[in-house]
């Protein structure tokens, strides 16, 4: 699944001042880029038919039979490029033009997806981590700024309660920069599951070696927006510090 990050709530009241210009927009080109790398790799090596005429779904269960994982379904889902692995459900959804299409394109996506599935089955530590990042990091992009924003008020009114007030600016952006942390872990998982994915392409002899490096260009593709989405996310947490620093300036 291709992950590039939006403009957060904490800074939807900043976004068009020149600061944000120069710290932002160049990681935001960045992230268009690396989209639209992916998506032209996966456009021009959809054309392409493997050899053996097998489909993403068909390669996903093969993978999944070979490496002894049980209990994982393999299903259509609709989009483009929207394919990801579920762990709530065990599912493996694949995109439309994914799911029933024999291209090198096709197989090397839903290899990528089954990586994912045998990560789940084989307790793959960073997978854990990034599941358990998942909801405290939602919480935290929404509370992250009211949490800082009171901290400086406390700082403004009361100089006695200064601690307290500089302690919730502190959680505030420890809690924005989760964000960031969720990013970083993200971007090993994903590269091991495509390091996975062409490792059992080739040991099931779904695609030809030459097939392999031609999905192997689509998957390094993905992985690009991983770290444009990481580069994203750590860019906006600098800006996040310094417009909290610049509240909390002008407070006092």
């Amino acid at each position: 699944m291709i992950f590039i990050p939006v403009f957060g709530p904490a800074l939807i009241f900043y976004v068009l001042d020149y600061l944000t210009l120069i710290i932002i927009i160049p990681g935001f080109l960045f992230a268009l880029w690396a989209q639209y790398r992916v998506k032209s790799s996966f456009a021009k090596y959809s054309k392409i038919p493997n050899a053996r005429g097998i489909t993403g779904a068909e390669a996903a269960r093969k993978i999944l039979s070979q490496a002894n994982v049980y209990g994982v379904s393999v299903i259509p889902c609709r989009g483009n490029l929207t394919d990801n692995f579920n762990p709530k459900t065990g599912t493996i959804n694949l995109s439309e033009n994914v799911f029933g299409t024999p291209s090198v394109a096709a197989v090397g996506i839903a290899a990528h997806e089954t990586g994912h599935a045998i990560q789940k089955a084989k307790n793959y530590f960073p997978m854990k981590i990034r599941s358990i990042l998942v909801p405290v990091t939602k919480i935290g992009s929404y509370a992250a700024l009211p949490l800082a924003l009171i901290g400086i008020v406390i700082e403004w009114l009361a100089e006695a309660s200064g601690n307290f007030g500089t302690a919730l600016i502190a959680l505030g952006i420890f809690l924005y920069s989760l964000s960031a942390v969720f990013a970083l872990i993200t971007l090993p998982v994903e590269l091991n599951a495509s390091k996975r994915a062409r490792r059992m392409l080739l040991s099931t002899g779904i695609l030809t070696a030459e097939e392999t490096k031609r999905a192997g260009k689509v998957l390094s593709a993905a992985a690009l927006t991983y770290v444009a989405g990481l580069t994203v996310s750590l860019l906006y947490l600098l800006r996040f510090i310094i417009i909290i620093l610049s509240l909390r300036r002008n407070r006092r």
